[in-house]
């Protein structure tokens, strides 16, 4: 079968790193750190760089099913994996944490979070303050309550959200097959590695088999369907062997032997795009000359100290215009606070937002990752 070269990885300052149930589960059942150890190796090596990674970990239910197998409990398919998520949480999280040096945090989430646009601005802030203090995010879906996501077995998918979600420049899938091939290598000797993917075609989609593992629910198409949904938020996406400590090692010298699945447009223009055309509805922060200056620069966020005065009737995560004091619109961006609260909090110290309004969301009215220039 042939085999790929290594090929550049693109620049990256944040990764979402999607492992699979494969890449975990012994043989005999439970877990087992063997390739875990390296793709731990990896984030390590990678955050030493002064990157940040996101794992999203499958293996809760492998994990509780080797703990009950003494004892099975006779309980309907869905009822019984949610028993066995439930149990296998810790030893997943227990894993992880035995191979990272940094703390680990488990975040549990469902795509009903990531629908709901309060819960999402939540759960955005929580992963991001988790990465500012130096905290593993550990990712997982609630397997326990989301009987929809359950079924699917849709952390590829998951993980593609979590990369929007959380700003990320790339997103890595650690996989039990080398690379994306023209046929399934299990069943064709001759299959073509492919290095290189556009576009998620209705073609390539044709080339993805099934769930190739006892453990995993999940299959080709859906690493397929993640790259998509990546690739439309700007984020290039990598699959690769996790099994191959070579191949895991060199992500971190900036070398990829896998599939590239490529972005139409980088993430800050996906981005930029939408928070210029999403429409305001007349929702508009005026901000003083310091604050104009310093947005107009590009590197700064919106504090409430040059904040003026707010119009329209707008919500926590809503888009708003922002006006400079002759009232030219500079930039639009993702409110952290309501228009109430934004007038209430208008040329106040970022300390004094909780005593204000009696809580806070952050010390920024609009996050400059949540900013587009005019």
């Amino acid at each position: 079968m042939a085999e790929l070269a290594f090929q550049p990885l693109p620049a990256w300052r944040r990764a979402v790193l999607k492992v699979g149930s494969n890449l975990l589960a012994a043989d005999g059942g439970g877990l087992t750190p063997v390739y875990a150890q390296a793709l731990a190796a990896f984030i390590a090596a990678s955050c030493a760089q002064g990157r940040e990674v996101v794992l999203v970990s499958s293996g809760a239910v492998a994990a509780g099913r080797a703990l009950q197998r003494a004892r099975a409990v006779a309980m309907g398919d869905l009822a019984e994996r949610q028993a066995l998520a439930a149990l296998g949480q810790a030893p997943m999280i227990a894993l992880w944490q035995s191979l990272s040096p940094r703390p680990v945090a488990q975040v549990l989430l469902t795509h009903d979070d990531l629908r709901n646009r309060r819960r999402y601005l939540n759960a955005r802030d929580t992963l991001r303050q988790l990465l500012a203090i130096d905290v593993l995010p550990v990712i997982n879906e609630n397997d326990t309550v989301a009987v929809d996501e359950l079924k699917l077995g849709d952390n590829d998918n998951l993980a593609a959200i979590v990369a929007a979600l959380v700003d990320a420049d790339l997103l890595l899938i650690a996989s039990d097959v080398a690379a994306l091939h023209d046929a399934d290598p299990r069943t064709h000797p001759a299959a073509r590695p492919l290095a290189r993917i556009d576009a998620i075609s209705p073609q390539i989609l044709a080339m993805a088999g099934g769930s190739g593992s006892a453990v995993g629910t999940g299959g080709m198409r859906t690493k397929l369907q993640a790259a998509g949904k990546a690739a439309a938020a700007g984020i290039p996406t990598v699959l690769f062997d996790g099994r191959n400590a070579q191949t895991v090692a060199a992500l971190a010298e900036g070398e990829l032997r896998g599939s590239y699945f490529s972005a139409a447009q980088s993430r800050v223009q996906a981005r930029k795009a939408w928070l210029l055309h999403a429409p305001c509805g007349g929702a508009r922060i005026s901000v003083d000359s310091g604050a104009a200056l310093a947005l107009a620069e590009g590197r700064a966020s919106l504090l409430p100290g040059g904040v003026r005065n707010a119009e329209g009737d707008f919500r926590r995560g809503d888009p708003v215009e922002i006006a400079d004091p002759a009232g030219r619109v500079l930039a639009r961006g993702l409110s952290q606070y309501s228009a109430a609260d934004v007038i209430r909090l208008a040329g106040c110290h970022s300390r004094d937002i909780a005593s204000l309004i009696g809580y806070s969301h952050g010390p920024v009215v609009v996050h400059r990752d949540d900013l587009a220039l005019v």
